[in-house]
């Protein structure tokens, strides 16, 4: 990922240097659970402890061999003694990668973890905040019915939350590691052993495993981040639909001295959603990547390797830097209430027309002739522009029927308002909690 879109919590556990610290984590843990058999001193175990390694020399060992897990190893080695000869024994390569890679997914995890509950607080906070902000409602990108700007907010406080338990799971699902050799049979590191260094890591060891731990753990992983992407895509979505100039009921944060074009000074535009969306697609198309890494030969081959290289760590990194991002646009997003109000007017009182056949209905007529009834009306309405409720009024089919007191109700937003709070209730969210 390049360094645009990479937060300091993310690089941390995905730069070149951290990738070989957890490998030496996972050397140490088995180290550590070989000693507990007492096969290694427990002299031994405490100077394997204090090994390290530079990138250099395994850049040095690995330009002869080509092997940058057996480069390394020797790298770590001639940081010791004669107890290194205790290092990697019995291990394969992917032992090492497979596990020190849980470690880092479970590391990513957590971060993505706190970002989520971070953004779900704002958005809460907002959805709390403008319970009762009318705007209008729409469906095809047409004016619908009234609802209000904080009941679209609890959509995605859901969804969110969703987010939160999906993420969970593919967490528990990568949590495992593996020390079972070449092809999983425990030939040379006994599953007393696996089991030792797994818990010392803070994994459970994988019930069964081959050279690899299977592939479907890390698809799961990153489907799930492609969800996470997906969503965070929606709701960016919805501010740049929101923040058109024709529309103009919500705007990203806009500081002092941001350009919004370089050629045209007066451009306020949605470049923060936009280039979330952009990443989103990214992540999504990581996902099929994943997908194809589940199918490997036999007992395993490097096909995936390579592309987890990318699409791991990239996808942590980019759906980390979409919540940070998102978050800091939905804590200073710039509500337009006035404009909300005046986009309901639009249409001259056509969204309540489902409230007028209803009552209608209520009175006794059919729902067939209700709605011929309100649908002449309203398109009379929309072509000529002119009030429904004044169309209606005129009407001798709807007057027979309906009185003023009638009209009133079906021409009021309250009607929209009153099971709001439902809602709010089911998601536990204290109607107090913002204000």
């Amino acid at each position: 990922m390049i360094p645009r879109y990479v937060r300091p919590e993310m690089d941390a556990i995905w730069n070149r240097q951290s990738y070989f610290e957890y490998q030496l984590e996972v050397e140490k843990a088995v180290v550590q659970a070989w000693g507990q058999t007492g096969l290694v001193p427990k002299e031994d175990v405490k100077l394997i402890n204090q090994a390290t390694f530079s990138l250099g020399r395994i850049d040095h060992y690995e330009s002869t061999s080509d092997h940058e897990t057996d480069a390394f190893v020797s790298a770590v080695a001639e940081t010791l003694g004669d107890e290194s000869r205790w290092l990697h024994l019995g291990l394969t390569s992917s032992d090492v990668l497979d596990t020190a890679l849980s470690l880092q997914l479970i590391a990513s995890g957590r971060i993505l973890k706190d970002r989520l509950a971070k953004l779900e607080e704002v958005v809460t906070h907002t959805a709390v905040e403008h319970r009762n902000t009318l705007t209008i409602g729409r469906s095809h990108g047409i004016h619908a019915e009234p609802t209000t700007f904080g009941f679209k907010m609890l959509i995605w406080v859901d969804e969110l939350r969703r987010a939160k338990t999906r993420l969970d799971h593919a967490l528990k699902n990568i949590s495992v590691g593996k020390f079972s050799g070449s092809v999983g049979t425990h030939a040379n590191v006994p599953p007393n052993v696996e089991e030792s260094a797994c818990k010392l890591l803070g994994l459970k060891a994988a019930p069964v495993s081959n050279q690899i731990l299977q592939r479907d753990r890390h698809a799961h992983f990153v489907s799930t981040l492609a969800i996470i992407a997906g969503s965070i895509d929606k709701f960016a979505t919805e501010v740049r639909n929101l923040q058109r100039t024709e529309i103009g009921e919500a705007e990203e944060p806009f500081e002092e001295g941001r350009h919004g074009s370089s050629s045209m000074p007066h451009k306020r535009n949605p470049s923060r959603s936009e280039r979330i969306t952009g990443l989103a697609r990214f992540v999504r198309s990581s996902a099929s990547v994943a997908f194809e890494n589940m199918a490997l030969w036999h007992e395993r081959d490097i096909s995936h390797s390579s592309a987890e290289r990318i699409i791991l760590p990239d996808s942590c990194m980019a759906v980390d830097y979409m919540l940070w991002l998102f978050t800091n646009i939905m804590s200073g997003l710039n509500i337009n209430v006035d404009r909300m109000l005046s986009n309901m007017n639009l249409t001259h009182g056509l969204i309540y027309s489902q409230a007028i056949l209803l009552a209608l209905v209520d009175s006794g007529m059919t729902r067939q002739d209700a709605y011929a009834i309100v649908h002449k009306n309203a398109m009379a309405a929309f072509n000529k522009k002119v009030s429904l409720r004044t169309l209606l009024e005129s009407d001798p089919e709807v007057t027979s029927r309906l009185n003023r007191k009638n009209l009133d109700e079906a021409f009021s937003p309250d009607r929209h308002l009153q099971h709001i709070n439902t809602a709010y209730q089911r998601l536990g969210i204290e109607i107090g909690e913002a204000t």
